[in-house]
C-alpha cells in the first residue's frame, strides 16, 4: 500500500508539470486554432531564466519564480506580436511552419549563450519527511502545491472573469467577437502571456526536480505536454489538466512494470490510439465546419 501511495505522489508531481505546459498549448489552440510548437521551448527558456535569476541576481526561490513568470509572459507576447499576428489570416500551414521556426530560434538562441548543460544551484533546501514507508520531499511538495494553485487560479480566470468570458467567446467565433466590442488582439496577447507564464513556471518546477538543464530539454517535454493536451481535448483547459495527469499516470505505471525506456513508446502509442478512436480527446467536442 505504501508503495502505491509513493507512486501516487510521483504521479501528482509529473502530471502537474505536464498539465501546466499543456495548458499553454490548449489556450493558444482555443483562440487561434494554432498548435504553438514553440511552447516547449518557452518552457526551456523558463528554466534558464530561473537559472540566471538564481545564479546572477542571487534571488531566493519566490522572487526568482516571479521574475521567470514575468519574463516568459513577455516572451509569449513578443512571439504572438512578431511571429503569429502577421500570419493570422494566412494559411494554417504558414503558421505551423512559423511556430516550428520560432522553436528552433529559441533553442539556438539559448544554445549560443549556453552551449553546455547547466546545473541549477540549490535554491531550495530539499528535505525529506518519512511517514511509515512513504517519503515526501520538500521539493515534491512545492511542485505539487504551486502547480495545483496555478491551475485553480487559471480555471477561475477562465470561468469566472470577463477575460475568461472574452477568451471563450473568441474560441467560439473570432469573427463575431469584435462586433460585441471585445478587443480581440489584446485578449489574444493576454492569452499568450498567460500560457507562456505557466510554461515558465513549469520550467522552474522541472528544474527544481531535475536540476540539470540544457537548450534541448523542451523538445521531448513539449511533445509530451502536447500529447496531454490532445488526450484531454485540445482547446479545453480542464481537459489539458486532466490529460497531464493521465499521461503522468501512464508513465509512472509503465515504470512500475516495465523498464523506464518504454515510457516514451507508451506515451506516443497512447496518442496514436486516441487519435484513431477519439481524435478530439476526452473532453473535446467535434465542431462542424462550414465549407
Amino acid at each position: 500500500m505504501s508503495y502505491l501511495i509513493q507512486q501516487f505522489l510521483n504521479i501528482l508531481q509529473l502530471g502537474s508539470l505536464y498539465a501546466l505546459i499543456a495548458i499553454g498549448y490548449t489556450m493558444v489552440y482555443g483562440v487561434l486554432s494554432l498548435i504553438n510548437f514553440a511552447h516547449g521551448d518557452v518552457f526551456m527558456l523558463g528554466a534558464f531564466i530561473f537559472f540566471l535569476a538564481a545564479l546572477w541576481l542571487k534571488l531566493s526561490f519566490i522572487p526568482a519564480l516571479i521574475v521567470t513568470v514575468c519574463v516568459t509572459a513577455c516572451v509569449g507576447v513578443l512571439i504572438e506580436r512578431l511571429a503569429y499576428r502577421p500570419l493570422r489570416n494566412a494559411p494554417k500551414m504558414s503558421a505551423v511552419i512559423t511556430a516550428l521556426g520560432v522553436g528552433v530560434f529559441l533553442e539556438n538562441f539559448t544554445l549560443a549563450l549556453s552551449p553546455y548543460p547547466q546545473h541549477i544551484p540549490e535554491i531550495v533546501k530539499n528535505r525529506a519527511w518519512v511517514m511509515g514507508q512513504v517519503t515526501v520531499s520538500s521539493i515534491q511538495t512545492i511542485i505539487i502545491a504551486i502547480s495545483v494553485t496555478l491551475m485553480v487560479i487559471l480555471d477561475f480566470l477562465v470561468r469566472k472573469t470577463r477575460f475568461g468570458m472574452a477568451l471563450r467567446a473568441i474560441s467560439w467565433d473570432i469573427s463575431a467577437v469584435p462586433l460585441m466590442g471585445i478587443p480581440v488582439n489584446r485578449i489574444i496577447s493576454q492569452t499568450f502571456a498567460l500560457g507562456a507564464a505557466l510554461g515558465g513556471a513549469a520550467g522552474v518546477m522541472y528544474s527544481l526536480a531535475y536540476p540539470v538543464i540544457d537548450p534541448y530539454m523542451g523538445i521531448m517535454i513539449g511533445w509530451k505536454a502536447f500529447i496531454s493536451a490532445v488526450v484531454g481535448g485540445i482547446g479545453n483547459v480542464r481537459g489539458a489538466m486532466t490529460g497531464g495527469f493521465i499521461l503522468g499516470t501512464v508513465e509512472i505505471a509503465v515504470t512500475m512494470f516495465l523498464p523506464s525506456t518504454y515510457r516514451d513508446i507508451v506515451a506516443f502509442t497512447l496518442l496514436f490510439v486516441l487519435l484513431i478512436f477519439r481524435p478530439y480527446g476526452i473532453f473535446g467536442t467535434a465542431r462542424l465546419v462550414k465549407l
